[in-house]
């Protein structure tokens, strides 16, 4: 028997975009409230005109309200909203796109949250809100998570909640810093993430690279040695993939190590390592904390990044990764990974 939704696309063709345009407003104004119509409308790509028809709908369905300061959800819309998400993933075949992807890159798990960051800032509030859902999920009684830094990493935070229950959380950085902002360093997030959950973390303050002489140094260090085998014990690991160039330069590297990159056509980065399409590494940062041979030995690792421009960095890391690996993404990278 023919699907709802089969049915529907035949009889009704203009019903499903008018639904998903419906949709995406809803969702939007549910991330960004309160939000003006102007700013709503430059994140949707629609003109104020379209816009100002879809809201006056809207506003007489009683699912939103439109103030001096912006529009909100009313609670018939917060619930409505809701009850479209599982509906909205099988007409885009989120569900489908999951599983392939999951068999393709060989992991334990795919989520893939709607949008594609590289479009929007706004998704990947999206990712962070997929990423601290799936680790609550994830979390046992006692729990060592191991963090990277990183703007995805940042936007984790930003959307983890006290956790109710008996569980103890430790957030400890997986490595040193990577010179970069300091908000978006493993040592701040972690600290975060602590501050939302009400729990408990570590600072480690060693540098992301260092000479091997230092690092034979620093490792000895009491308090060092200490926090590595915390790292290592950690039943979770949350941490983003990056672009190997973008990355590179956040280091600050040399032109002589950028061009070595690019001759190696380095497409991805994770941990210090650095990653051709093949997911060879090319290149590795000497850095203090966790090296990707650690991976195998922890339960749960959790990697966050999307927009379609990460799509080859995600690739090439995967082939490297542990199959424990749980990979949340949005639409654009997963649409691309699976276009190849």
């Amino acid at each position: 028997m023919q699907s709802f939704i089969d049915i529907t696309k035949r009889l009704l063709p203009d019903f499903l975009p008018v639904l998903q345009k419906r949709y995406s407003i809803l969702r939007y104004i549910g991330i960004m409230q309160p939000v003006g119509r102007r700013s709503l409308a430059v994140s949707l790509g629609l003109t104020e005109r379209i816009l100002r028809s879809e809201v006056d709908f809207l506003k007489k369905q009683n699912l939103i309200t439109a103030h001096n300061v912006g529009m909100r959800l009313t609670q018939e819309g917060k619930n409505l909203l809701e009850d479209l998400e599982g509906l909205m993933r099988e007409l885009k075949g989120i569900d489908v796109l999951e599983l392939e992807l999951k068999h393709r890159l060989g992991i334990q798990k795919v989520i893939i949250v709607p949008g594609d960051t590289d479009e929007s800032p706004l998704v990947k509030g999206e990712l962070g809100k997929a990423a601290a859902a799936c680790m609550k999920k994830l979390l046992q009684g006692k729990n060592i998570i191991a963090v990277t830094g990183g703007t995805t990493m940042a936007a984790v935070a930003d959307q983890l909640l006290p956790e109710s229950g008996h569980k103890e959380l430790l957030f400890v950085p997986a490595r040193g810093g990577v010179g970069e902002d300091v908000q978006n360093q493993a040592n701040t997030i972690c600290a975060i993430m602590a501050k939302n959950t009400r729990s408990k973390h570590r600072v480690f303050y060693v540098p992301d690279q260092v000479s091997t002489d230092i690092y034979q140094s620093l490792i000895r260090e009491p308090d060092i040695h200490e926090n590595l085998e915390l790292i290592q014990s950690a039943n979770i690991v949350l941490h983003g993939i990056g672009d190997a160039i973008t990355m590179a330069e956040r280091r600050k590297s040399s032109p002589d190590l950028l061009k070595k990159l690019e001759d190696r056509h380095a497409v991805g980065e994770a941990f210090g390592y650095y990653f051709n399409e093949e997911g060879e590494i090319v290149h590795k940062v000497l850095t203090i904390g966790i090296q990707l041979e650690n991976l195998g030995n922890i339960p749960n690792v959790v990697a966050v990044a999307g927009g379609a421009s990460k799509a080859k960095a995600i690739k090439a890391y995967m082939k490297k990764a542990p199959t424990s690996t749980i990979l949340i993404t949005d639409e654009g990278a997963a649409e691309r990974l699976i276009k190849g």
